[in-house]
């Protein structure tokens, strides 16, 4: 037999007040964090900013009582902008709209579309690896004017674009052109292609060649799969050209430096106000052939990120300029009108505690490369560094 066991009064009253204090806590730090604008300031701190209420009460007299119309967005673009250039540095800046989509779009790595590249005059000048324009018929030189039965013969080449990106990925369309003096219709599938940012290919004596870009957010599994495909194939060594890779996400730096360290290697750090953090190599796989990594005073940021985890950990040898130095990371958020701002929140540092900002990484074989010849001596150079053994 199980005795039913009841609460006393003095417990029923325990028990609302714990609730009550839960709940109470609880709506608090929910509260908290809507609030919050950054890590560490939320809309209350601000509040009792007394330089921002200066800004406030010049901006409401502005709006208010100017004796002409004001535009509020413009003006406050131009605000923001000053913000900025009280900063005085390159990497800390306002973007508008255009300018961040086009940068997300650069540094995603992927897009929707048909696989194809037009010129101002909307007629095609390439086909995109992974599209399927191509094998739909289409050809170098036709001129779009028309989708979906949509008159495209006036418009520009963003208009159009824009009509494709927002048709549903796998949907198919309609694409109407002028070729010669014919007018064809195509249908093509809306897909989702991945931008390449890699070449890779077997050159004499298994020496592997990859060409990174751009550090994309999808680099990581072409990475991936270069070198499978190069390993498969019975590769000893690998050069890798970071020439004028002027950067990109630099977690993507972290996912190829991850394919080649051993697991506890210092990839970089950053130097945060609150202090100096190490981002180390966490997995458990490793490479042990021979690297040599091509650079030039083009390869920035992100590449100067992987050739430095590379070369301080004893993994590479570098071949090229000296680099271009940039030693600064950055930022972004994106405002309610799709415009974005790009700040400098950290400095990284070398695996051997250096930052290289405005110095640049100096290579083992300084060459340079030279316009007034058919040959790639640095690549040359590179070949014979590796064939030494």
């Amino acid at each position: 037999m199980i005795k039913e066991k009841g609460f006393s009064l003095k417990e029923i009253i325990i028990i609302i007040v714990l609730t009550s204090l839960i709940t109470s806590i609880t709506t608090g730090v929910i509260v908290y964090n809507q609030n919050k604008l950054t890590k560490n300031l939320t809309y209350k701190d601000l509040s009792k900013d007394v330089a921002l209420k200066e800004f406030l009460n010049v901006y409401a007299s502005l709006i208010d009582e100017y004796y002409e119309d004001v535009d509020k967005t413009k003006m406050l673009e131009t605000a923001i902008n000053a913000m900025f250039n009280y900063l005085g540095e390159d990497y800390s800046t306002y973007m508008s709209k255009n300018e961040s989509d086009s940068l997300a779009e650069k540094l995603l790595g992927e897009y929707k579309g048909i696989g194809v590249s037009l010129n101002m005059n909307n007629e095609i000048v390439n086909f995109l690896e992974g599209g399927i324009a191509e094998k739909s018929g289409l050809q170098i030189g036709d001129r779009i004017i028309g989708i979906n039965d949509i008159d495209a013969s006036n418009m520009t080449t963003s208009e159009l674009s824009d009509i494709i990106t927002n048709i549903k990925e796998d949907e198919k369309i309609k694409i109407s052109v002028k070729r010669g003096e014919e007018t064809l219709n195509f249908e093509v599938e809306n897909k989702k292609i991945i931008v390449p940012a890699i070449t890779n290919k077997m050159l004499e004596n298994n020496i592997g060649y990859l060409q990174i870009s751009t550090f994309s957010n999808t680099l990581k599994k072409q990475v991936e799969n270069a070198l499978k495909d190069l390993e498969h194939n019975n590769m000893k060594s690998l050069i890798i050209d970071l020439r004028n890779n002027t950067g990109g996400y630099l977690s993507a730096a972290k996912y190829v430096a991850n394919m080649f360290l051993e697991k506890g290697k210092i990839i970089y750090s950053l130097e945060e106000k609150e202090g100096i953090k190490n981002f180390k190599d966490t997995t458990e796989e490793k490479r042990d052939y021979k690297i040599i990594i091509l650079q030039n005073e083009s390869s920035a940021s992100a590449s100067e990120v992987l050739i430095s985890a590379l070369k301080d950990n004893g993994k590479a040898k570098i071949v090229g300029t000296v680099s271009y130095g940039k030693g600064k990371v950055q930022q972004t958020h994106t405002l309610e009108d799709g415009s974005m701002i790009k700040y400098t929140s950290a400095k990284w540092l070398r695996p051997n505690g250096e930052c290289i900002d405005n110095k640049g990484i100096t290579p083992d074989y300084p060459i340079a490369d030279n316009p007034e010849t058919e040959d790639d001596e640095q690549l040359l150079k590179a070949l014979e560094v590796i064939n030494e053994g």
